[in-house]
């Protein structure tokens, strides 16, 4: 008890600095993982550590061998099963405001246009039940899949995002990317998602669009060919048949506050 009392009364300014700092990064950690198959295994870690130091307690040895050999194996399986939980949190790391960049940034000025001629082609296909999966980059650069497709470096029109999704034409086929308030190109080819647990009737073009969204922070907007439904994808999640006036307000709050790093769907984004 006198232990814990002199520990505390000794504490100075940069111990506090030093528990709030660690606990930061514990939390921000926390938060990259939360509500992901990290997570989960995560906590399979932990029971596997208890495992560990209990056996060792109770002298139970060919236990503890068995579990101390799992977990010296495991630390290449961590980087290998978390890889692309590890990409996220380097390039979340990489979009902090310690390092300036403007990525996938509007201007406010001409934004208003920007939305409602997106929000105009997205309910046009959707009453033609045309298929249509659409990506804007945000904080993270997707060159890499910009140049899968054709350049097409336009102003944003809804006549030019109908006529690209029209069936048998040449860019129809594939996602269309707009970086920096253009079209920047179509016909792109997109990563599928890893997640095995989504609803079977959801197809490629849906699964395309959340994969993209696991592997940044971008936001993909799909139209249904089968039911003209429009859903939206960010940070690996799908929320579906959304409505125009809520397309209208996702797109009108979060793309005039790129330069926020926060989640459009949860933690204070979407649905707050």
């Amino acid at each position: 008890m006198w232990e814990i009392k002199d520990i505390i009364m000794n504490i100075g300014i940069l111990d506090i600095i030093d528990i709030t700092i660690v606990a930061y990064v514990f939390y921000k950690l926390y938060m990259l993982i939360k509500e992901t198959r990290a997570e989960q295994l995560i906590k399979g870690i932990f029971v596997l550590v208890v495992a560990t130091k209990v056996s060792e307690y109770l002298q139970l040895h060919v236990v503890n061998w068995i579990l101390k050999n799992t977990m010296q194996i495991g630390v290449i399986a961590f980087l290998i099963v978390f890889q692309p939980e590890l990409r996220r949190a380097l390039e979340y790391i990489g979009r902090t405001k310690f390092i300036i960049r403007h990525i996938g940034e509007f201007d406010d000025e001409d934004i208003d246009e920007v939305i409602e001629e997106m929000v105009e082609a997205l309910f046009s296909l959707s009453r033609q039940k045309i298929g249509a999966l659409i990506v804007i980059e945000r904080e993270t650069g997707i060159n890499d899949i910009i140049q899968t497709g054709t350049i097409v470096d336009a102003k944003i029109t809804r006549q030019l995002l109908v006529n690209i999704f029209i069936p048998n034409t040449p860019l129809h086929d594939g996602a269309l990317v707009i970086k920096n308030n253009r079209i920047k190109a179509a016909g792109c080819f997109l990563p599928l998602t890893e997640n095995k647990d989504l609803n079977k009737e959801l197809g490629t073009r849906h699964r395309a669009g959340i994969g993209i969204t696991e592997r940044s922070d971008c936001i993909s907007i799909i139209v249904s060919e089968e039911t003209g439904d429009i859903s939206m994808a960010e940070n690996g999640q799908l929320y579906r048949a959304l409505s125009k006036e809520y397309i209208q307000g996702i797109l009108n709050k979060n793309l005039k506050n790129q330069n926020e790093n926060r989640s459009i769907f949860k933690r204070g984004g979407f649905f707050k």
